[in-house]
């Protein structure tokens, strides 16, 4: 694998505006983001064992393997320069709390967010 390749629900709203930040805030060529309704998206889920038919996270997969949850999104931020810090600080947070937050935020991202009928990457 060459870079990191973040896989996410390309019809979300919200993963779309993380995807968004993430293109605007990552430097160039550091992330291939991947919608999980792709082609490469289907394999890389199926290939590692993981649903194929619906997301409920962002996957990161790196040179250590995959991470999911609040782990995943904080080792994206720890990635990122100008993020690093942040991210630092948040895994102070203890696990439990952190991915009661992200199930919340998961659980109702479409409710709270709205579906897209694009993606804002090219599927």
């Amino acid at each position: 694998m060459k870079r990191n390749m973040i896989v996410f629900d390309g019809e979300c709203n919200l993963c779309n505006g993380v995807v968004g930040w993430l293109l605007k805030f990552a430097p160039k060529d550091l992330f291939q983001m991947v919608a999980f309704q792709s082609p490469l998206g289907q394999e890389l889920l199926h290939t590692n064992n993981l649903p194929t038919q619906q997301l409920e996270t962002v996957i990161l997969f790196d040179e250590e393997g995959q991470h999911t949850h609040s782990d995943g999104f904080l080792r994206i931020l720890s990635k990122i320069p100008k993020w690093q810090l942040i991210g630092a600080i948040l895994s102070y947070v203890p696990k439990v709390i952190r991915d009661n937050i992200y199930f919340l935020a998961a659980k109702n991202r479409v409710k709270w967010f709205g579906k897209s009928q694009t993606c804002a990457v090219s599927l």
